[in-house]
């Protein structure tokens, strides 16, 4: 079976002295492994197109046994400005962990394909904070995995919105102020909330149009980070590497 998609490459492995293991997330198949023979051959017509971060159109073919073989790979966006910038190649390489984790497999992926776009196009062009797009990107590929926190209102009494409201890392809920959980809570201003339900609500090209100040959008990427983790339950290494790139 020959699948042509196009799709970016979100981990890649060398197997071999000239080929590659790659991770790709694809429009059509979401998140599948294939095989590049001879990628790292100065020769390779299919070498650039399939290096980590490249946004390539592909043709795949799966073999009888399911090993999925990269026949035919074309770029259309490389990223080039990611290389210049530590920083933000860090972050785009998280963003590219984050899909690997979340992301769907061998079904349509197009919403997480465009996302995952969308988050690095932004960091690579410098078009919003880190912090913000960060945040945006979480919370987004959770609630698309199926893991959206109940935001819509206080969990207990069905009120819209308070003053200040309280959220539970741990279960995802949304409190009014005047409906104390027993469970632990971080308070969070309402515009932050508001900032919560446009992420995880708004249509897929308006995910990162808002603004927050700078204590608000500190402490939504701090939510946003902590609830990940706590869904996914583990770290990321490359979120690490770029915490400390950040320092």
């Amino acid at each position: 079976m020959t699948i042509k998609t196009d799709g970016i490459v979100i981990k890649e492995k060398t197997t071999g002295e000239r080929d590659r293991l790659v991770t790709l997330l694809t429009r059509e198949n979401g998140v599948i492994r294939a095989f590049v023979n001879g990628a790292r051959s100065p020769k390779s017509k299919n070498g650039a197109a399939t290096g980590l971060l490249c946004y390539s159109d592909f043709l795949i073919e799966q073999k009888k046994s399911g090993v999925y073989i990269v026949t035919e790979a074309s770029a259309k966006e490389v990223f080039f400005s990611l290389r210049e910038d530590i920083v933000s190649l860090s972050l785009a390489q998280y963003f590219a962990e984050l899909a690997a984790e979340l992301s769907v497999r061998e079904e349509n992926a197009d919403e997480f394909l465009r996302l995952l776009l969308n988050a690095i196009y932004f960091v690579s062009e410098k078009k919003k904070e880190n912090d913000l797009i960060k945040a945006a990107a979480e919370l987004r590929f959770l609630s698309l995995a199926g893991y959206m926190p109940s935001i819509v209102a206080c969990s207990v009494c069905g009120k819209y919105e308070s003053e200040t409201m309280r959220f539970s890392v741990s279960s995802g809920r949304l409190y009014c102020e005047e409906c104390l959980p027993s469970e632990k809570t971080v308070e969070l201003p309402l515009s932050v909330v508001t900032a919560m339900r446009h992420i995880c609500l708004s249509e897929a090209n308006k995910v990162f149009s808002f603004t927050l100040s700078k204590p608000s959008l500190s402490l939504l990427c701090d939510v946003s980070e902590r609830y990940l983790k706590n869904v996914t339950m583990r770290g990321y290494k490359t979120l690490d590497f770029y915490k400390a790139m950040t320092r």
